[in-house]
């Protein structure tokens, strides 16, 4: 977002991601290097754990894409076993027990499907905007579901249908219901969702395979006007710090603008070997000690 050059025109739109705008508040440093830098600096190699969440990731999207009469248990797990990511493992050995993990994972999740209870969106992008943000993302699963009443999610006597955004997690930590809470990105999700189909979506729920938990919250329009409002600010801050790069900062006052947020999860930064900070505030983490234990 920019200031335009004649008074009185409008101000461009910062236009970002849920993920862009969470990378900002973990690291500004990990913000410059993963979208500003020029040439892109080299990242570390694959994660382990993200091998598995995207493969889980793909399955399930694809379980919704087959033809009803396909939408078996089976299926799901040779959709897993079909397209498994086999990188970030320690050995072979390893990624073997890991996918057959994630099978037995997306077989057990989708015995708990009806087939026919057709998603609205599957791997869907929503999109919204206001006076300052123009912010989209892709939602794992968009469902209609029938609304209820005394929820407090502002749906009147809870007669019709209203949206609930699901989001699927597959790390081995197990959420609470303050995750799905406090979660900027599914807010925005819901409120692009909402707006884009011209109906109520409070809902938002994650959906951790590993446990076979689901983590429901029901917003308030209150308080996903609070969320937009703070995607606003966060995005005004960007704006700010994207302008300084345009405008030639020089490399030797980055940090001024960019500076690093050090602690344990820096050990997990792709970005780590190019960030003295950050080395020296976590031990580096192997490819695969994000995984479960075999």
């Amino acid at each position: 977002m920019e200031q335009l050059g004649f008074e009185g025109m409008p101000r461009r739109l910062y236009t970002c991601t849920p993920t862009r705008l969470s990378t900002w508040l973990d690291c500004p440093r990990r913000y410059r290097m993963s979208y500003l830098d020029r040439p892109v600096l080299p990242k570390g190699p694959p994660w382990g754990h993200n091998s598995l969440g995207a493969s889980i990731h793909n399955a399930l999207a694809g379980w919704w894409r087959l033809p009803l009469p396909q939408r078996t248990v089976e299926a799901g797990g040779r959709l897993v076993d079909r397209g498994w990511i086999n990188e970030g493992f320690a050995d072979e050995t390893q990624s073997v027990r890991q996918r057959e993990r994630a099978i037995a994972m997306v077989e057990r999740y989708v015995a708990g499907l009806d087939p026919e209870d057709e998603p609205l969106g599957v791997e869907r992008t929503v999109a919204t905007r206001t006076d300052v943000i123009a912010v989209s993302g892709r939602i794992d699963r968009l469902d209609a579901r029938p609304a209820e009443s005394g929820d407090g999610d502002g749906d009147g006597d809870g007669s019709g249908t209203e949206l609930v955004v699901v989001d699927y997690k597959t790390g081995r930590h197990l959420l609470t219901t303050d995750d799905a809470r406090s979660s900027l990105a599914l807010a925005l999700y819901a409120l692009a969702a909402g707006r884009a189909l011209r109906r109520p979506c409070h809902r938002v729920e994650l959906h951790h395979l590993p446990s076979g938990e689901i983590l429901t919250w029901s917003h308030t329009d209150a308080s996903l006007a609070r969320h937009l409002g703070r995607a606003e600010g966060i995005a005004e801050e960007l704006a700010a710090a994207d302008e300084r790069m345009r405008d030639g900062l020089p490399a030797d006052r980055y940090d001024e603008v960019f500076p690093p947020r050090t602690g344990p999860s820096c050990g997990w930064c792709d970005y780590r070997r190019h960030c003295p900070e950050g080395a020296a505030a976590a031990p580096a983490r192997r490819p695969w000690d994000g995984l479960a234990a075999d």
